[in-house]
């Protein structure tokens, strides 16, 4: 989800800024009052200091006193300029509360696959795994589809309010998820796929967009540290569920997980600085623009997202339990998806250092199709444990870069101000194939044999094969010449 010093991703997935710049040119000097995933100011930062709008009227007359060439005091006027200062005690200490957040939030998203094993071998067996792979669906399809939401709620609320409030809602939702009990899956439902996401969107995505209030020339150090957070959440927490569970119970480890969260959103609150002054609501209308899917490019662009989120977390959701299906008892089992999250942290970061030189659009249905070359060539081919986990090495550092890439690409080919409104109806769009991709999978499975576990993965790989196609023909529309940096 996305937000940044230009623009900045998302939700699982995060870009630096050096990715980011759009090929748009607007010459404009003010902004528009708002777009979705992030104010005009959090999406744009012009060179020379600019002025924001603002809720107190008395800076909107001064603003309007200035531009009628009305004589005024400067120094009533100066603090309305918000470029990022990109550096100082605040700005850092911004990035470590907006670190711990996205620990807490799409960190203990990208673990759910150590949830599903559980679910599936032990606490929900009387359901088949498609319906159980519908927890993490359905919060991978929240997280999505509330994202423009956040953005604006953001902009209205700022982070000294919704930070705290997102905190009190997911710390919530885990303590309620550790009194659920064995066979009640709705249980699992409510806490975990609807209370915990919608607290974690209002979390996640405001801590992104902070990065692009604070940094500028610096923002891909500032977003590498959120990303890091986030994929070192999806490293501990499987651990924690492996280590703890067999120990203390499924409640009682819950529980810790709570009060980690618990402690992290404290020293969040504590140390993430507000930088820049609230906006009114928007209007529902202008929360998206599916004006866009009239471009060509813009509409191949999203049909590759659709088929690629449709198939990518599918390995996410389900290498373990083919791991276990393979080799029961292995004591390799309990890690391959610490180890798929550890190495996507190299896939996610990676594009900030190396897609000004081969082109987001490029490095984008490349990355694709080497994800969907892998799981045909590594994951189907054979469940050995070395297999595995080299297929789950480089799978992470294939994908990641699908997670990072797709705001930048959105930027490069949307006018300045419609920027936020198309992410957000591409985001929205994804929704649908995020909800129904890994339930799908799961019903290749409902019988665990070494067959269906290769039907899965062959459906997982043609999808991907398709979105790579897509990803093509948009990168294509964009520059004819094969070898152009696009």
């Amino acid at each position: 989800m996305p937000y940044g010093n230009h623009l900045q991703v998302a939700s699982t997935p995060l870009a630096s800024s050096s990715t980011l710049h759009t090929d748009v040119e607007d010459k404009r000097t003010t902004h528009p009052p708002f777009t979705p995933l992030a104010s005009s100011d959090t999406l744009i930062h012009h060179d020379e200091p600019h002025q924001s709008q603002t809720s107190d009227p008395e800076k909107c007359q001064d603003i309007e006193a200035l531009k009628s060439g009305i004589k005024v005091d400067v120094s009533a006027t100066s603090d309305i300029s918000y470029t990022p200062p990109d550096g100082g005690f605040k700005a850092w200490s911004t990035v470590l509360g907006a670190s711990l957040v996205a620990f807490t939030t799409f960190g203990f998203s990208n673990g759910y696959g150590a949830f599903s094993d559980f679910y599936n071998a032990e606490y929900l067996t009387n359901f088949s795994p498609t319906l159980i792979s519908m927890i993490g669906a359905l919060q991978v399809f929240m997280l999505y589809i509330f994202a423009g939401v956040a953005g604006a709620v953001f902009d209205a609320v700022g982070p000294r309010y919704l930070i705290p409030s997102s905190g009190v809602i997911v710390v919530l939702s885990l303590f309620l998820l550790s009194f659920t009990q064995p066979q009640k899956i709705y249980q699992q439902f409510l806490c975990q796929s609807v209370l915990f996401s919608i607290g974690a969107t209002f979390g996640f995505f405001p801590a992104i967009a902070l990065m692009s209030h604070w940094f500028k020339m610096k923002m891909p150090y500032a977003v590498g540290c959120l990303v890091s957070g986030a994929s070192l959440g999806g490293i501990i927490f499987p651990i924690m569920l492996n280590t703890l569970i067999p120990r203390i119970g499924f409640g009682w480890t819950i529980r810790a997980i709570a009060l980690i969260s618990l402690l992290c959103y404290l020293v969040a609150v504590l140390t993430i600085y507000p930088r820049r002054p609230t906006k009114p609501l928007p209007r529902f209308t202008q929360l998206l623009d599916f004006q866009g899917f009239k471009d060509p490019c813009y509409l191949f662009l999203a049909l590759g997202c659709w088929f690629a989120v449709f198939s990518i977390w599918n390995p996410f959701f389900y290498v373990g339990l083919s791991a276990k299906m393979a080799n029961p008892g292995s004591p390799l089992n309990e890690y391959y998806l610490a180890i798929l999250c550890a190495t996507s942290i190299v896939g996610r970061v990676s594009p900030g250092l190396i897609a000004f030189r081969v082109g987001r659009f490029n490095l984008l249905w490349i990355s694709t199709f080497l994800s969907a070359t892998l799981i045909f060539a590594l994951w189907y081919t054979s469940f050995s444990e070395a297999n595995l986990v080299t297929f789950v090495v480089l799978y992470g550092i294939a994908a990641g870069p699908f997670f990072t890439l797709i705001p930048p690409c959105v930027a490069s080919i949307s006018p300045i101000e419609k920027v936020g409104a198309r992410l957000g109806s591409i985001y929205a769009f994804m929704a649908s194939a995020c909800l129904a991709g890994t339930p799908i999978g799961g019903m290749f499975i409902r019988t665990r044999t070494e067959a269906n576990f290769k039907h899965l993965i062959l459906f997982s790989g043609l999808m991907a094969f398709v979105g790579a196609a897509f990803l093509f023909a948009a990168r294509m529309l964009r520059d004819r010449r094969v070898f152009a940096i696009v």
